[in-house]
């Protein structure tokens, strides 16, 4: 009873964080003269940061260097388990313009302020659309403002890694931008699937691995920087977890 009690009061919280953010970030756009849309984006993660902060059951462990020069550009690549990570990748003191699905970007308020603050749309299945989401990333790169892609696409339903997408990995070659990888763990207890209550003492743990310069990478060689990320992920995850890397890597998902 006292979970559920809690979780209401969560939820009113995150709902006037949302209501109260959305004139706010309006209000910045309006004067954000910054090609990069730098200040309106960074005022939305902290809505993110915000949201994570008044959820008393997540206990947010950061790692590495988080003091990155956010203006000196990266394509950031994290695995994804929930959606919780986004409130809790906000934690980094960064702006990133944020790569996600469309859908997104229709809903009331919160798609409002993705639009907001420049983060951009795929539309799935579109060969067009996708052109049109590397041409929006290299304009963000070109004006000094990092993206972030989730490779796998999905909320990975097991906890492990699954199959990654090469997109992100081709950009940061095509641009000659590092690859800064970015891995978490614990999310996927912050709430379970399909219920609005969220689970008590949860820690999550994020770390940002070393970036990985592009520096003498070809056309052609994403699949060799992408296994590489992944193997550095997964080695991540299984010092975390106590386990063998193929518990958090199967096999059957590696990239071809």
């Amino acid at each position: 009873m006292m979970q559920r009690l809690g979780s209401v009061f969560i939820w009113i919280a995150v709902v006037i964080l949302i209501l109260g953010w959305l004139p706010l970030l309006a209000i910045i756009r309006l004067f954000d003269r910054d090609l990069g849309l730098y200040q309106t984006g960074r005022m939305f993660r902290r809505l993110g940061l915000a949201i994570s902060r008044v959820n008393p059951s997540w206990k947010i462990s950061i790692e590495g260097n988080v003091k990155v020069d956010d203006r000196n550009p990266y394509v950031i690549v994290s695995n994804h388990m929930s959606n919780a990570d986004i409130p809790v990748i906000s934690n980094l003191p960064w702006e990133m313009k944020w790569v996600a699905k469309k859908e997104l970007f229709d809903l009331p308020i919160v798609g409002w302020m993705m639009k907001l603050a420049g983060d951009i749309p795929v539309a799935r299945g579109s060969m067009r659309e996708a052109v049109k989401v590397f041409q929006r990333c290299k304009y963000y790169l070109d004006n000094n403002t990092s993206v972030i892609f989730f490779p796998e696409g999905t909320r990975s339903r097991s906890g492990q890694l699954t199959r990654f997408a090469s997109g992100a990995f081709d950009l940061a070659i095509r641009e000659n931008v590092p690859i800064l990888p970015v891995v978490l763990d614990g999310t996927q207890g912050c709430l379970p699937k399909q219920s609005w209550v969220f689970e008590q003492d949860v820690h999550v743990k994020l770390k940002v691995l070393d970036p990985i310069p592009t520096v003498g990478y070809k056309k052609g060689d994403s699949s060799l920087l992408m296994d590489k990320v992944r193997t550095q992920m997964a080695e991540q995850l299984a010092e975390w977890r106590g386990v063998d890397i193929t518990e958090v890597d199967y096999a059957g998902h590696r990239s071809r």
